[in-house]
Parts: C-alpha cells; structure tokens; sequence
C-alpha cells in the first residue's frame, strides 16, 4: 500500500504546507481557511477562501512522474490500496485506478453544502465568485458552502479510514511518500502497518516523526526517486 500527502503534487507546481516554502509556513493566516470552525463562524474567513480556491495553481497541475510511477506499480499488480491526503485528484488523473485510491482528506473539485449536504461540481460554484458572489451560498437550502475536503475540526469518512486501516494491516510493504506524517487519523496507517509486519518506506524531503521506525528512508526529488526505485530510472 501507498500513503501519499502534499510532497508528491510539490514537482506539479503545487506547494505543500508545512514544508519549508509550505502555504502555511509562509502565510499563518491560511491555516484558519481550512479550519472548520474558523471557516463557519467567519463569513471573511469563507471569502478569503473562495479566492485562494479560485487562484489555486492545482487547476493548471499536471502528474508527475512520481504520480506515475504508481500507475506503474499497479500495472505490474503490486498496489492493492493507494491513500492519499491530497485533495488535487492527480493521482487519478495520472492513471491510477479510482477502486485503488482513497482520497482520505476529500477532494476540491467537488462542493458540498454544510446544511443539506448537497454535492456538485467545484467549477459551478467558482463560475458564481468570478461573476461577483464573494461567498456564494448553496442554491438549494441557502447554506454555507465549502470544498469538498477534510478541514481542521470535521470527520474523516468511516468507510473511508475502516478501508484503510485494513489496508495498512494486511500490506506486506508501506510506502509514505511525501507526507510530513503529522496529520491523525492518516499517519497513523504507518505504525499500525509496521505493528502488523508490514516494511515501512518513507520517501519524504523533511524528517517525519516515523523515520526511526522505518526499515528505509530516502530524500530527494520524489519524483527522480520513484522511478529510481521501481528501476525505471
């Protein structure tokens, strides 16, 4: 199984958060947009958000080779589950299969109303903020709109982290790549993979919290390592 976060999309053009030039690392600020409480309680917080939505450099984002090089891994019948904590749907769109990639944190081509639940396409929503609605409000029941992802302060999906969870104990080999691993529930995928006799490989540009527990760690462009270690390189 593979577990991927912001550091695969970072060769794409997407910044991580938490990383040395991470949005978050760089502007505090935007760390409120993706907390939940934040987000209801402060319409300037939701306006803020909708044009950093509308200006995200994911849209123009294409695969890299390290999204790729998991497109081969599953071509060759060795991927059975792919969770990824980013919302940028690259994985996909790169060719892995949608049955094998559980996008634990949710994705940001989909809107979702706070209130009814009511889910459509992103692009419907961001055509209304570029028309002139600073915080455009569900069509349906007049309620708050936001991304389609996990925020700080909201439930992963149960079906969602039941999958991997079961994932995570019946893999014989854990590959971490690009994950800081210090976002629960996701990192912990990792510990209990390795409590279950699974090898564990982290692929990331900064120490993570698990590097002692793992069997190797590697550092560099992940994606120049990827396909270094599936031997395409």
């Amino acid at each position: 199984m593979v577990l991927t976060g912001a550091g695969i999309s970072t060769d794409s053009g997407i910044p991580d958060f938490r990383g040395p030039q991470g949005v978050w690392t760089k502007n505090p600020e935007a760390e409120k947009q993706s907390t939940l409480q934040n987000y209801v309680a402060d319409p300037e917080v939701r306006k803020r958000a909708w044009q950093s939505r509308l200006t995200s450099p994911a849209w123009q984002a294409q695969p890299n080779d390290g999204h790729r090089a998991f497109v081969t891994l599953e071509k060759r019948g060795k991927l059975d589950t792919l969770i990824t904590q980013n919302i940028d749907g690259l994985h996909v769109k790169a060719g892995s299969s949608p049955a094998r990639v559980i996008e634990i944190h949710g994705t940001m081509h989909e809107v979702v109303c706070l209130t009814c639940g009511e889910r459509a396409a992103m692009e419907r929503a961001l055509a209304r903020v570029r028309a002139g609605e600073a915080d455009p409000p569900c069509r349906t029941c007049g309620g708050i709109l936001k991304s389609a992802t996990i925020s700080f302060g909201q439930n992963l999906v149960v079906e969602d982290l039941e999958r991997s969870e079961r994932a995570a104990q019946e893999c014989d080999l854990l590959l971490a790549v690009g994950s800081s691993l210090a976002v629960y529930p996701a990192a912990g995928v990792v510990p209990i993979a390795a409590a279950h006799g699974a090898r564990v490989v982290i692929v990331n540009a900064e120490p993570t919290p698990f590097d002692d527990l793992a069997d190797a760690v590697l550092r560099g462009s992940i994606s120049e390592v990827l396909p270094a270690i599936l031997g395409e390189a």
